[in-house]
């Protein structure tokens, strides 16, 4: 979403800074030619809660020293720990405008006392405060000391772009149905819950198979799954692709079973790329974005029963996966930068006066 911003933003000719902690050779998105790029290069800091705070002052100090020379009119961090940082490295610094921005709801990713404290105590020194939905606003006005919160979703980039790696469709692929899955391969997916789901049904639609796009640390976890199913040859981890619109387009129906998201962007992308959606009703986004029963459907949090029936559904329905399918790419209308982007504009206006 930083990226997205920051294309539509550089593209309309304004000045932008990106400043990150790690060092540019981890990035994986591309950034528009006309964005200053600086690196703190503070990265690490974990373990006790000493070096914690040391890491963290480094970094405060860091940023400050990158706003006061820069002197830019609004300063805008994303995710929470980042949020803290800006709120102290903005402090006193005249004429600038400090925007946090919540990327989760909060509560399914806790802090851990000291920094829910900080975080709590600090956000009362942001000019503002974004959260991505309804929800998390609500938590955040009666969590944190925050001057104004402002609800305001992901955006929409679209066309996808396609960038590296390219990873080739297999050929399998064109001569089945596939049912896409897109995430981090990491516990709050419960992928490892979506293989058994689709194990359960799979003798039933033989022509369907599963595939998960995404890297993470519990993919020997869900390859070692996999192989104890006999589905090896339709069930598939490809891992991280720059080429997803290809995937979205090869696809025939999207499922997320996430345990809690943030707003989640690849959701948008695969309703935009025509694709009827089931989704977990989770914490928060995926009610933001399906209109049940219109586009996609909605199950019970963590009712894989109610996943697998709501699959099952629209896998063995091919015109009612159309009409869904129809009806998803009024994303593209509904989540479009131009008019998202408006959005962030509009309260950068009204907090600069």
């Amino acid at each position: 979403m930083t990226a997205n911003l920051i294309h539509h933003w550089a593209n309309k000719g304004c000045s932008v800074t990106l400043v990150t902690l790690a060092k540019k050779d981890t990035d994986f998105f591309c950034l528009h030619s006309s964005v200053r790029r600086i690196e703190l290069g503070i990265v690490g800091g974990a373990g006790n809660m000493a070096k914690r705070i040391y890491f963290n002052i480094r970094r405060i100090i860091s940023l400050r020293r990158v706003l006061r020379e820069h002197k830019p009119d609004v300063a805008l961090a994303m995710i929470n720990t980042n949020n803290i940082i800006l709120s102290f490295a903005a402090r006193g610094i005249s004429d600038l405008a400090a925007v946090g921005s919540e990327r989760t709801y909060p509560p399914c990713v806790p802090l851990g006392f000291f920094l829910e404290w900080v975080r709590s105590w600090s956000y009362g020194n942001l000019s503002a405060l974004v959260a991505q939905t309804a929800k998390s606003g609500e938590w955040l006005k009666h969590h944190c000391r925050t001057q104004r919160i402002e609800t305001i979703p992901n955006a929409l980039t679209w066309p996808l772009s396609i960038q590296e790696p390219v990873v080739e469709l297999p050929p399998q692929l064109k001569r089945r149905k596939v049912l896409l899955a897109v995430g981090r391969l990491s516990e709050e997916k419960c992928f490892n819950s979506l293989i058994t789901t689709f194990s359960q049904i799979a003798r039933d639609y033989p022509d369907w198979v599963l595939v998960i796009l995404g890297e993470g640390p519990e993919r020997g976890e869900l390859e070692r799954q996999i192989s104890n199913t006999s589905l090896s040859d339709r069930i598939i981890l490809p891992g991280q692709v720059g080429n997803i619109s290809q995937w979205y387009e090869a696809s025939d129906l999207y499922v997320m079973s996430s345990r809690f998201e943030g707003f989640p962007n690849s959701l948008l992308e695969a309703m935009a790329s025509g694709l009827a959606a089931v989704s977990f009703d989770c914490d928060t986004g995926p009610r933001d974005i399906i209109r049940h029963n219109i586009d996609g459907v909605l199950a019970p949090p963590g009712d894989f029963q109610a996943l697998k029936i709501a699959l099952e559904r629209l896998m063995e329905d091919q015109d009612l996966r159309q009409e869904y399918a129809k009806e998803a790419k009024n994303v593209i209308g509904r989540f479009s930068i131009e008019r998202i982007a408006g959005r962030w504009e509009k309260l950068f206006r009204e907090i600069k006066g």
